[in-house]
């Protein structure tokens, strides 16, 4: 045979074959320079590959050796893999042991499977040997190439013993090298043997040794391929000492990680169970884990332990250069494997067209090629997505968790008063524990459109309850001394909402610096890919290409001119979003007041127009982002037309269907490298801003001194001048800044206070320490320098600060931090339980009451930021963490300032000089002097300008300080009167439940299953509107004529190039074709832009629509509703949600119904040519739908664990931030790291599996395009036979049919995934108010006095719920004064809520006449005013407050401030004085309770309300405060004026007309307060005589005035 000739003959220059009709022709083989050589003594080769590998093997040992003899004691290698089997029972026998050293069971036996391999394969080579021993004539250097061949199966054998009989080290280095002299090996035997059979040519070498290559050639790829590619992975744990649970992708075969068979188990649990939890998804590879990324990272990134200065840039690039190297090595191949497909069409359409004349591969080759170029490709880029994906994962962890270490470390500083300037505008933006509302969107479309500077949320109410001096009252000066709103500032950055900033960073920023990881797109992928196919087009059509790439480089700026036209477009858009959002977020915030004003139709009314104008942008922006997807979609097709045009009638040339269609397929190749570089540069510019953005950050934040790099005042904190048992300073200032870094910032009077110790401070050791003086003296700034948050500088030598802390410092803020946890939880704040200890604390705290109103009891989640206590609870809280922690040194930052009078003086009384604070040191910051003045051991008086006043007793501070003793007098009688109160006041919990769970909000609605069909519909009937065949008939026919054109318009070219199969070049009217096809690229540009344009208008007809509908039932829900829905939720579904639905859901809708229309054309077009390929077709979209189907399903669970596992990593750094000061005091940083770290590994966890299952469909829809396309293909060349352009057409529909599947997929994914419409839906049908009607409306005259009467009224909250009030009958006269009394759960609340219908009744009230429940709920309440005990305002100007609808004129609107009593409380002099042009935080947060109750009386004067009711709270304001507003109440109101006052104090309402004391919901007494105290045995006499003031109600009852 040949074969043998050509061993024999070795080198001989020409071969002889006698096979396939070529008998006797000679043939030069043209596969490789020097081909002949590498042909005939390629089997040398596994030779050199096996002594490489056995010098690199020795040089290895020898390494291991030297480390193993230099560390002597280190353990061996035994006891080291012992320790990763220490599970492993003493009594198993020491094969057991070693198998499970191994890997276990299954592992050992593929290593020995492949063993027998290696025997074998030794066996049929020396079976060679000596058969070729007996021949004569054979060359020496032959007979050393096949006894080279047994030598690498002797050494491959020698590797697979080591394999099995090492230890677990030795044992994986020798099946690395094993594995890769089999496969080097099984290549060559490949390059010889079987691509001889692929080509017309040639014949396999060694197919002379008959079955037994053949034999050999399997065991070999069985050895070399099969075993290491399904043989399970050995789990080698990063920290042997602490192995985890391994993640499926670490034991997975090589293959099943490829392909991600590992998946197929949790994909088919998924479609099992109604819901997947977090717990149940795979576990974060220990490699993956944070803290391992920290620890491998911080080197490189962390400014604190980076040896040089670089940009954070490049050290991303060292850090993770292993996974930028295999990013570059997969975008290489994605190119090669890219035009994979345009070669296989070239080729294959050449080789019909000549019949296969002078072919050399044949064309299954080529055919597989069509079905490997995707395949491969698939493979490639779902590797290049999931390495890229675990990249941006990793770099997300490890710059989250810097960013987070990096803020415990960060300066505190004291905000800027917004009260105390008349220009100052308070902001109303929140820390990210609250920032879950907007969540970021995974990739990078979704973060684009938002703001760098917009964050939603509201402010934290300030309760300011205590009776506090009147400066107090008058603004919340002291900012520095509000822990959980302080302005945190980098150097020199001037935004006032440090907060926001970093929620930006670990949101916003973060989203982009992830996507910018494309950058290595545009530097490695595009470059490359142009060059490649611009040499393929010039191969195929000459010049030509360069007159298409020089049209498409020129017609590319076009698209981007209106692009950067639509950027600039959506940053006006962004503007009005942002006004929309905002007064969303306002409106949901003080929604409650909104519904007892009666508010509704004007606040939709206002919403409904920034909805509008946001929405005409909307529609503008969507119209001109019409010209950019019309440049990139029509762009191609002239490239096409002016490449073919020059070729045709320039060139002259013949144009056949193989270049043709080929050039088709890499012209799209080019568009999309283009189109990439004008995604991808942005996204990089972007995410440079944002990585300088955190940079800055990590680098130019100002820190405490005790992190600060440099000490810039050029001297340290002399510790050794002080005792350590000492509590004091000496001779030294504080700032809040260290202003020589540049980093203040001018205007900022707070930032330039500075405290100054003049002399020597020293507080007194275990006693009670109170430190006293006038708002802004700079109290709280002495508990910071203690703590060592102020920047410290030290007068001379003998300066020092001391805190001894080795006992333990606790500090209590005055603004009340809590963590997202339990109230025990709260409290004990990892110390050790003890049981006895903390039901003291709880009793001594004042906390019992309060845990008894929970059903949970201590057990009770208080929500974020507390949202679930009252501002007096979380105190108590705060005040518990602090006695009950075992700390000696207790810093008490105004803890009574929350409290009223009588829980105030417990506090002192049974806490502070109770057992458990005996003996510690106290430092308490108080402006109740009166109240905390019997415990005060040591006084600190501090004066306005930060030094202090006095030091010792307090009567040395009283006599220092006359304004101090005048607000003691003045505190002493408050209090007193504060004595006689009847019902203190105890804020409403939020939220409550019925079960004892301990959740106090209703959970989250987590939807299981698919997204429901009424969810789509209502979407869809949104989008049609009133003329929904119109509308419908204009889209889907505008698309189908799209799809049906371009299937049309690659037919129609096909026929031009058949053309020239039939016809002399001459008599083809290029004309013709070229006008035709010109003809269709009008028509397809019209019916897109006609069919785009309608689908807009239905879109911004469904947004307005949806929003409307939203915004009217949120406003509509009850009271009940909103105790338990959290008010995050509700702006979440108002702002992200409706945002989702304006962008997201439109366009994932549009993509939807044009992918559904192109599939069915190609479809159809393929049928057309191949009528039998419906089969495969059907076969094919059912494959597909049931694959989609259980991806759908599996990632619907994963993203919904994802959502609720990415919002408490946002929540820990808000509480982290707002707790900071109380993080550092008790020295718990340590533990909100780990606990940061396990939020983010939890988060990895869903968001690995996300992704992952993402490239678990992709690849699966490309194999299945791929079998598609290149079975039509096998069809069309073996069976149907027909014109080559027929066949390119057919081909073009198929690969294009294959890849639509896989964007209809996900496209169908991205609508239900998301999820956006079925949240919005759920809230269209919540509970919900009476709607108004036209018989609602009352008449014009009424109200025309305040008559009330209320006739058998009883009320509950909810429909199956117990009765609250039962059978009230009462009647109140026009213009009387009636106060309401009674204890704690008597129904007064209640009482108000009926009288306005917000909660269910059942009898009648009637108002002037009329029963109440036939009258609109809006007119009612409009025509009814109260004032809560904590009125509520709207963020904007004063002016808005009182008039929010412009109704009135500015003399009205002060009138009523002059007359509720505000001008009285400031003078004209008052820089801080409070003006119509005043801003007013949301909800009034800037303002004082008692400022907020005048302004809330104002706005009642401006209503000019028949029926006032007052829900009096005046223990919560200063005495001042409390007469102004007395006294409006009896001389400022109209004689008409019905007033109800639920009163607290009985001196309140012993001058009123007639009083109502309630009792369980029942009325116990009316009458007035003469005739009910005349009779002995009532109620209020009872309440009378028990009083301390009795013979002042008796004279205040006859109406005689008090002194």
């Amino acid at each position: 045979m040949a074969t043998v000739v050509q061993l024999a003959d070795g080198f001989s220059p020409q071969i002889t074959l006698n096979r396939g009709g070529l008998g006797g022709q000679r043939f030069q083989i043209h596969l490789f320079p020097n081909e002949r050589e590498i042909w005939q003594k390629s089997l040398i080769i596994p030779a050199g590959i096996a002594g490489v590998s056995a010098m690199v093997l020795l040089l290895q040992l020898a390494l291991r050796l030297r480390e193993t003899l230099r560390l002597k004691a280190a353990p061996t290698e035994e006891t080291t893999t012992n320790v990763m089997s220490g599970v492993v029972g003493a009594a198993q026998s020491r094969v057991k042991k070693h198998i499970d050293n191994l890997g276990g069971p299954v592992i050992f036996a593929f290593r020995f499977a492949r063993l027998l391999c290696c025997l074998a394969l030794l066996g049929l080579s020396g079976m060679t040997v000596v058969e070729l021993g007996t021949q004569h004539g054979l060359r020496s250097s032959d007979r050393w190439t096949v006894l080279s061949l047994c030598g690498v199966y002797g050494y491959t054998v020698l590797l697979s013993l080591v394999s099995i009989l090492a230890g677990q080290s030795l044992s994986r280095l020798a099946c690395r090298h094993l594995a890769t002299v089999l496969v080097f090996t099984w290549i060559v035997y490949g390059y010889r043997d079987i691509w001889p059979l692929a080509t017309f040519t040639l014949s396999p070498l060694d197919a002379a040794e008959g079955w037994r290559f053949w034999v050999k050639f399997g065991i070999l790829s069985t050895a070399g391929t099969v075993i290491p590619l399904t043989s399970p992975r050995q789990y080698i744990p990063v920290d042997p000492k602490n192995a985890k649970v391994p993640a499926p992708e670490q034991t997975a075969s090589l293959l099943s990680l490829i392909l991600y068979f590992h998946l197929d188990p949790l994909i088919m649990k998924a479609n099992r169970t109604s819901h997947l939890k977090l717990e149940e998804l795979p576990p974060v590879a220990d490699y993956d884990m944070t803290k391992h990324l920290v620890q491998h990272s911080v080197s490189h990134l962390d400014p604190f332990r980076m040896r040089k200065q670089r940009h954070m840039f490049w050290g991303i690039l060292i850090v993770f250069w292993k996974e930028w190297l295999t990013l570059i090595v997969m975008l290489l191949i994605q190119v090669l494997t890219l035009l994979a497909s345009p070669v296989g069409i070239n080729n294959l359409l050449r080789y019909i067209e000549t019949g296969g004349k002078d072919a050399i591969i044949r064309p299954w080759v080529w055919i597989s090629w069509l079905f490997l170029g995707p395949v491969v490709g698939s493979v490639v880029l779902q590797w290049y997505c999931f390495i890229g994906m675990k990249l941006s994962r990793r770099l997300q962890a490890v710059l989250i968790s810097l960013i987070f270490d990096h803020s415990l470390r960060i300066r505190v500083k004291a905000g800027e008063d917004s009260s105390t300037s008349g220009s100052s505008r308070p902001s109303a933006s929140v820390t990210p524990d609250s920032a879950s509302v907007v969540e970021s969107t995974e990739g990078g479309s979704a973060s684009e459109s938002v703001s760098d500077e917009t964050t939603v949320g509201t402010s934290a109410e300030s309760i300011d309850s205590s009776a506090k001096n009147k400066q107090k009252a008058k603004t919340k000066a002291d900012s520095s001394q509000k822990e959980a709103s302080p302005s945190f500032l980098p150097a020199g950055e001037k935004s006032k909402n440090f907060a926001g900033n970093l929620n930006n960073l670990v949101t916003i920023d973060m989203d982009r610096i992830l996507n910018a990881r494309e950058w290595i797109n545009l530097v490695v992928m595009t470059p490359v890919q142009v060059a490649i196919s611009v040499w393929f087009l010039y191969s195929v059509l000459g010049w030509s290409s360069f007159v298409g790439l020089a049209s498409m480089i020129a017609l590319l700026p076009v698209p981007g001119y209106f692009a950067s036209l639509t950027q600039s477009l959506q940053k006006e858009k962004m503007k009005k979003t942002d006004m929309r959002v905002q007064a969303v977020t306002d409106t949901v915030g003080v929604i409650r007041m909104i519904k007892l004003f009666g508010w509704e139709p004007r606040m939709m009314d206002q919403i409904a127009q920034k909805r509008q104008e946001e929405l005409k942008i909307q529609r503008r922006y969507q119209i001109l982002n019409l010209s950019v997807t019309v440049g990139n979609f029509t762009i191609p097709l002239f490239t096409l037309l002016a490449t073919l045009f020059t070729y045709s009638v320039i060139m002259k040339k013949e144009l056949t269907a193989a270049k043709l269609f080929s050039s088709i397929a890499v012209f799209d190749l080019l568009r999309m490298s283009f189109s990439s570089v004008t995604m991808f540069i942005p996204m990089c510019i972007k995410g440079k801003v944002s990585l300088d953005r955190v940079q800055d950050f990590l680098r130019n934040t100002e820190l405490l001194d005790q992190f600060s790099a440099v000490k810039k005042t050029g001297c340290e904190v002399a510790q050794s001048e002080a005792s350590r048992e000492v509590i004091g300073i000496r001779e030294a200032s504080f700032t809040w800044t260290n202003e020589t870094d540049g980093s203040g910032t001018l205007g900022s009077s707070r930032r330039r206070f500075t405290l100054r110790i003049e002399d020597e401070l020293t507080f007194k050791r275990g006693g009670i320490n109170l430190i006293v003086g006038p708002t802004g003296s700079g109290k709280t700034s002495l508990l910071m320098a203690l703590l060592g948050e102020m920047h410290y500088i030290p007068s001379g030598s003998n300066s020092y600060i001391s805190l001894p802390r080795d006992s333990g410092v606790a500090y209590a803020a005055q603004e009340s931090w809590v963590q997202n946890e339990t109230i025990k939880d709260n409290i004990i704040f990892g110390s050790p339980y003890d049981e006895e200890r903390y039901r003291k604390v709880i009793r001594q705290c004042v906390l019992e009451r309060d845990l008894s109103l929970f059903d949970a009891g201590d057990l009770t989640e208080v929500g974020e930021k507390g949202i679930t206590l009252s501002g007096g609870q979380k105190a108590r809280i705060t005040l518990a963490r602090a006695v009950y922690s075992s700390a000696e040194v207790l810093l008490l930052d105004d803890i009574l300032a929350a409290l009223d009078v009588h829980t105030s003086k417990w506090i002192v009384e049974k806490c502070l000089s109770g057992h458990l604070v005996r003996g510690r040191t106290v430092i308490l910051v108080t402006h109740n002097v009166a109240i905390a003045r019997p415990v005060a051991d040591f006084v600190i008086s501090l004066g306005s300008d930060g030094r202090i006043a006095s030091q010792g007793t307090l009567d040395m501070a009283l006599a220092k300080n006359a304004k101090l003793l005048k607000q003691l007098n003045t505190e002493t009688e408050v209090t007193e009167r504060a004595e006689h109160e009847v019902d203190p006041v105890e804020p409403d919990i939020q939220a409550t439940s019925n079960d004892r769970s301990g959740k106090l909000v209703v959970e989250e609605e987590i939807a299981v299953g698919r997204v429901g069909w009424p969810a789509f519909k209502m979407y869809l009937q949104s989008l049609g509107g009133s003329y929904p065949v119109l509308f419908w008939t204009g889209c889907i026919g505008g698309l189908s004529v799209v799809n049906v054109v371009f299937a049309v318009q690659v037919w129609f070219l096909g026929l031009w190039a058949s053309q020239y199969e039939y016809r002399d070049p001459q008599d083809v009217h290029v004309e013709f074709y070229l006008g035709g096809y010109a003809a269709m690229l009008l028509v397809l540009t019209f019916s897109f832009s006609a069919a785009w344009i309608a689908w807009v208008f239905g879109g911004i007809r469904a947004s307005r629509k949806l929003h409307e509908e939203l915004i009217e039932s949120v406003l509509r829900s009850t009271l009940r509703w909103l105790d338990k829905t959290p008010v995050s939720r509700i702006i979440a579904r108002c702002t992200q949600d409706i945002d989702a639905v304006d962008g997201g859901v439109t366009g994932n809708a549009f993509a939807l119904i044009d992918g559904t229309l192109d599939i069915l054309s190609r479809l159809l077009a393929i049928i057309a040519y191949s009528p039998i390929f419906s089969i495969p077709g059907a076969v094919l979209a059912v494959f597909g739908g049931w694959c989609g189907q259980l991806y759908l399903k599996a990632q619907l669970c994963v993203k919904r664990e994802m959502s609720n596992a990415k919002a408490p990593v946002l929540a820990h750094l808000g509480a982290a931030l707002a707790g900071l000061t109380s993080i550092r005091a008790y020295g718990a940083e340590e533990v909100f790291k780990e606990e940061s770290i396990r939020r983010l590994d939890r988060l990895t966890q869903a968001t690995m599996t996300f992704f992952n299952l993402n490239r678990w469909i992709s690849l699966r829809l490309d194999v299945l395009g791929g079998i598609f396309a290149s079975g039509l293909a096998a069809y069309l060349v073996y069976v149907a036979n027909p014109q080559a352009s027929n066949i390119g057409f057919s081909l073009n529909m198929a690969v294009g049919f294959a890849n639509l599947i896989l964007y209809w997929v996900r496209n169908v994914n991205s609508l239900e995934v998301n999820g956006n419409l079925e949240r919005v839906q759920q809230y269209l049908e919540i509970e919900h108010e009476p709607k108004a009607t036209s018989e609602g409306v009352p008449p014009a005259y009424w109200p025309a006095s305040g008559h009330l009467k209320v006739v058998k009224l009883s009320a509950r909250y909810s429909e199956d719920g117990p009765n609250v009030l039962h059978n009230i009958s009462f009647e109140v006269k026009s213009g009387e004064r009636v106060g309401i009394v009674g204890r704690t759960g008597s129904g007064k609340t209640s009482l108000t809520l009926a009288l306005l219908r917000a909660i269910i009744t059942d009898g009648n009230v009637y108002y002037d006449g009329i029963p109440t429940d036939t009258i609109n709920l809006d007119a009612l309440r409009s025509n009814i005013t109260i004032i809560p005990q904590i009125p509520e305002l709207l963020s904007g100007t004063l002016r808005q407050n009182l008039d929010p609808f412009g109704q009135y004129d500015d003399a009205v609107l002060n009138d009523a401030l002059r007359a509720a009593g505000l001008f009285s409380l400031q003078s004209q002099k008052d820089e801080g004085r409070i003006t119509l042009d005043s801003e007013i935080a949301s909800g009034g947060s800037n303002l004082s309770v008692g400022q907020r109750q005048i302004l809330a009386l104002a706005r009642t004067i401006v209503r000019q309300s028949k029926i006032l009711i007052l829900d009096e709270a005046t223990s919560a304001i200063d005495y001042a405060t409390d007469s102004v507003i007395q006294r409006s109440l009896r001389n400022e109101l109209g004689r008409d004026v019905t007033l109800l006052i639920v009163a607290h104090r009985l001196q309140t309402i012993m001058d009123a007309d007639k009083i109502l004391v309630l009792d369980a919901g029942r009325i116990v007494e009316f009458d007035t307060p003469r005739a009910l105290l005349q009779n002995p045995q009532g109620s209020l006499h009872a309440l009378v005589e028990e009083s301390g003031e009795k013979d002042v109600l008796y004279d205040m009852a006859e109406g005689i005035p008090s002194s």
